[in-house]
């Protein structure tokens, strides 16, 4: 499913909640790295009825293991006690690039 507007990433500072780790802990198998860390997670919004929608995003539109990355990310907050209901939502605006990987683990893999 797409977005019509551009999402803005939630702050590293903000990721406060459980589920950010959680799902931290899906490994991109081709980068090795968290989801979360990797920047492919742009916010999760939960509303009134405890139905989380996840924004995210694929480091490219053709990524061979979207699909599996999608369903992990949707069972790992199903896990989650305060869920009752998942959406992921693939958005492409903005387009991941490296500058969204974590600056620390981006400095250790690439310098800046």
């Amino acid at each position: 499913m797409s977005d019509e507007r551009p999402i803005v990433p939630t702050p590293k500072a903000k990721r406060v909640e459980p589920y950010w780790k959680e799902i931290n802990k899906i490994i991109d198998p081709e980068i090795g790295i968290g989801l979360v860390d990797l920047g492919l997670i742009y916010k999760i919004d939960i509303d009134e009825e405890k139905k989380a929608t996840i924004h995210m995003t694929l480091t490219s539109p053709s990524c061979p293991v979207g699909p599996v990355l999608l369903q992990q990310v949707e069972d790992r907050m199903r896990l989650q006690p305060d869920i009752a209901n998942v959406e992921v939502r693939i958005t492409w605006d903005p387009p991941w690039s490296q500058n969204l990987i974590d600056p620390d683990i981006r400095a250790m893999m690439f310098g800046y």
